[in-house]
């Protein structure tokens, strides 16, 4: 699939792969596409930054490249390393066959089919004729030479690897670089980028998401569900729920058959919504309840559950 012409169809691109996003990150989106940039998404966990690239690559039919990053990641997982098993076994023949020259010999177990491609060189070629989507995941988990390394691949889309010379790419991959800010990311890679902060989504915005990631849930139960979660949201957590949190509490009830919020059935799935004990201590209990007490004077608004 050809990229969007203008940022509603980019809009609606994203809306096909049932991703709902504002207007700005459209923009972003677009513009990256376009103009063949990286995009830099910053914002909390679970707010959709790595679904974006996933939708991106499903809806124009691309394919998905991740590099997941981790403090200690480097060139030989990220980029490439040799097969020295392959490379033993092809020098152990040649000594028990014809000998060829030392330079020839060097040279052919230094070729391309004894390289083992990682995400990076793998997402410089084509993929079915098409270049695919790069997902650089958590890039402040990475250390900051990593950083560094990027530099080279972010602004030429080319690597040098010594033996072989330099590597480039016939086309740009579509490059999605996320990062949850555990540290800041250096100037230098901020200016190889366009950014997009992704932050909390408004009521509406989260109750619209649940309805395309779960569309056969229960309106008045995603409601409650929405409401909850966006007013935990203002309680000072150690780790405050992502979307994606809300969608699999609201799948979690919908799964034990609840029609509404209640405060043993809060008590009883909260590990569901929050995963640190800390947290869990602070809701349960009264903070629940008046949270819950919340919810439901705001309920008359509400369309009532089916069996009302």
């Amino acid at each position: 699939m050809e990229s969007p012409a203008n940022v509603d169809e980019t809009e609606r691109l994203l809306a096909s792969g049932d991703y709902v996003a504002e207007r700005g990150l459209a923009t972003a989106v677009f513009l990256s596409l376009r103009l063949e940039r990286p995009l830099l998404l910053e914002g909390e966990a679970g707010v959709g930054k790595t679904e974006l690239a996933k939708v991106l690559a499903s809806t124009l039919g691309r394919a998905l490249i991740r590099l997941q990053c981790y403090e200690g990641l480097d060139v030989a997982a990220a980029l490439y390393e040799w097969n020295y098993a392959r490379q033993m076994m092809e020098i152990r023949l040649a000594e028990v066959g014809d000998r060829p020259s030392r330079s020839k010999l060097a040279e052919d177990v230094f070729s391309r089919r004894f390289l083992i491609e990682r995400p990076l060189l793998e997402a410089l070629r084509l993929h079915q004729g098409s270049p695919p989507v790069l997902l650089i995941d958590e890039l402040d988990r990475a250390d900051e030479p990593f950083e560094a390394f990027l530099l080279e691949v972010l602004s030429e889309f080319q690597v040098t690897i010594p033996e072989l010379g330099v590597v480039s790419a016939e086309q740009p991959p579509i490059v999605v670089i996320t990062s949850n800010r555990t540290r800041e990311i250096h100037d230098a890679l901020r200016r190889r980028c366009f950014y997009r902060w992704i932050g909390y989504p408004s009521e509406e915005q989260e109750l619209e998401i649940l309805r395309a990631r779960y569309p056969s849930g229960a309106e008045h139960l995603g409601r409650e569900v929405v409401a909850f979660v966006q007013r935990l949201r203002h309680l000072d957590l150690f780790k405050r729920p992502g979307i994606a949190e809300t969608i699999d509490w609201c799948r979690a009830l919908a799964a034990l058959g609840v029609k509404g919020l209640e405060l043993d059935v809060v008590h009883e799935t909260i590990g569901t919504l929050l995963k640190y004990q800390d947290d869990i201590d602070r809701v349960r209990g009264n903070v629940a309840e008046r949270v819950l007490a919340e919810v439901n004077r705001a309920a008359p608004c509400r369309e009532p559950p089916p069996d009302a």
